[in-house]
């Protein structure tokens, strides 16, 4: 049986406000644009959680930009753990080669997916890749990733809001908030 949702009432805390994430979103606009000045830009985003924070990351990109999207499964439905395998669902639209390339996350917490995301995109050819995150959970890090461009360092919690989902629910929250352990121990 399934229990009802109520978005709000599952969150045990805010972490980040929407004013903030907007704030630092316009800010890593910048650093983008400074550090690509004059250079065309493709953005790759990791579907589903990171689509929010692409959207609003490339409008703040004063440059040429074209995305592309990959869709890759590393969790199982309701788990909150990461399995290790890494299975691309949505391969690139279009090619990289020769093209500076921003992989844009909305997490990186093992680090375990963008490894390989990292060895499979380097794999072809691009001119440059460079990561951005939205958030980073350096306290569950099992393998060391080369972060460009970061907007929050996170405390080992589980996050839900902005794009990041537990059971396909609360990726629409405009802010980001620790789900309450009973929203997810109640799905096991």
């Amino acid at each position: 049986m399934s229990r009802t949702v109520d978005l709000h009432a599952d969150i045990g805390e805010v972490l980040l406000p929407e004013d903030a994430i907007r704030d630092k979103v316009a800010e890593l606009g910048r650093q983008i644009t400074a550090d690509y000045a004059g250079r065309p830009l493709t953005l790759v985003s990791v579907l589903k959680g990171s689509l929010p924070f692409m959207a609003d990351l490339m409008r703040q990109i004063d440059l040429p930009v074209r995305i592309d999207l990959m869709e890759v499964s590393s969790y199982g439905g309701t788990s909150t753990e990461t399995s290790g395998l890494v299975r691309i669902i949505k391969d690139l639209s279009a090619s990289i080669a020769g093209e500076d390339v921003l992989l844009v996350e909305d997490i990186i917490d093992t680090g375990l997916t963008l490894n390989y995301l990292i060895r499979y995109l380097r794999g072809k050819n691009p001119a440059s890749l460079k990561i951005c995150t939205l958030l980073d959970k350096p306290a569950r890090r099992l393998v060391e990733i080369p972060v460009d461009f970061r907007g929050f360092e996170i405390p080992d919690q589980f996050v839900v809001g902005y794009g990041l989902d537990f059971g396909e629910r609360y990726r629409n929250l405009r802010f980001v908030g620790v789900l309450r352990p009973e929203a997810y121990s109640d799905a096991k």
